[in-house]
């Protein structure tokens, strides 16, 4: 299905400009390959919308995986970051066959998918440039934001081969340029054709709902982001709290102390859910952009705040806490009718129980 719908939709070559087709199908590919979560998202949207945002998430894949990559010395990573953000720098010289070159011997002999985008970082890049100057002008700022905010991180916390985190503050600092930057993108290829009423509405709300889906996913993933990633951004306030220590997060027995720090978290994600709706209800649908896209995410987001609630010993004792396929399933059917439905009413059954309950 997936490769049936992007030769439907795909753009031909005078479509794109510069964009050379094999480029742009190579990208779709890849975002299903390093995200089957954020792909059912782009497979939502239409073009130029779809392009734009897969486009885009892609080089902040890049970006992501240099940073958490645990193989690479801190000095490295930071090295790595910057000369990534000068190639996306229109005004500075440095081509992304140099980054390319750099990066070279850090990518695994038996490269996952994710090493696999940073491998073809020349065709990922190669599209973005191909893309129009608006999309562009939207893109890029909050790309290098991104970039440049995880270069930060990296450096902060280098004499410990892995992010630390220590207060709240500093947990939505980083949120902010993991996801926050994102949330900026997706607004500012929305906000241009926009009255300025609608594009105040999305400026104000955009942060929430990117600091919606980072919390939660920092919430259901800790022992899995540290010990694949040797990152632990649970603040160390937090776990002082429960005289618990970054060592005790592999530690199945110690899951019943980690549940209070785990409703923390997720209370601070839930906090984010107003803004979020009125982001997704002011949100035009517009260059391809659907409801659907965005309101999936975010309804996934508030049945995993269910399940975290409900069985938070998980995130330490499984490693991960989801919403099963099923109500998954039944999510994206409420979106295959011609109209939308109703975003807080589907928001109220779902903090409530599984949608394929009732």
């Amino acid at each position: 299905m997936w490769n049936r719908k992007w030769s439907i939709v795909g753009m031909s070559r005078n479509q794109a400009g510069d964009v050379l087709q094999d480029d742009l199908d190579y990208c779709y590919d890849a975002v299903q390959d390093v995200s089957r979560t954020f792909a059912l998202t782009v497979a939502e949207l239409d073009e130029p919308m779809s392009r734009d945002i897969c486009v885009g998430y892609l080089l902040c894949r890049i970006a992501d995986t240099i940073e958490d990559a645990g193989h690479i010395p801190p000095a490295d990573q930071r090295e790595l970051l910057n000369r990534y953000n000068q190639v996306l720098d229109p005004e500075d010289d440095t081509t992304v066959e140099q980054f390319r070159e750099e990066v070279d011997q850090w990518i695994p002999e038996e490269p996952d998918a994710d090493w696999e985008v940073v491998a073809a970082v020349p065709r990922v890049v190669r599209t973005f440039e191909a893309l129009d100057e608006s999309s562009k002008r939207a893109i890029r700022p909050p790309v290098r934001e991104l970039v440049d905010g995880m270069a930060m991180f990296v450096e902060r916390y280098a004499e410990h081969g892995g992010l630390r985190l220590q207060t709240f503050d500093e947990l939505e600092e980083y949120c902010w340029y993991a996801a926050g930057t994102v949330g900026t993108l997706v607004t500012g290829l929305l906000a241009r054709n926009v009255d300025d009423s609608v594009g105040e509405t999305l400026q104000n709300n955009a942060r929430s709902f990117a600091m919606l889906l980072q919390l939660v996913n920092v919430s259901k993933d800790v022992a899995t982001d540290y010990e694949e990633e040797n990152n632990v951004y649970i603040p160390q306030e937090l776990l002082d709290d429960q005289e618990l220590d970054t060592e005790d997060i592999p530690n199945d027995a110690k899951s019943e102390e980690f549940v209070p720090v785990i409703h923390r978290v997720t209370d601070r994600a839930e906090s984010y859910l107003d803004g979020a709706q009125t982001w997704l209800e002011a949100m035009p649908e517009i260059r391809g952009n659907t409801l659907s896209a965005w309101a999936i995410p975010f309804l996934l987001a508030v049945g995993t705040i269910r399940e975290l609630e409900k069985r938070p010993e998980d995130v330490i004792e499984e490693g991960n806490v989801k919403v099963s396929r099923s109500e998954v399933t039944t999510l994206f059917a409420m979106f295959a009718g011609d109209d939308d439905p109703s975003l807080e009413e589907l928001r109220t059954k779902m903090r409530q129980r599984p949608l394929d309950e009732y």
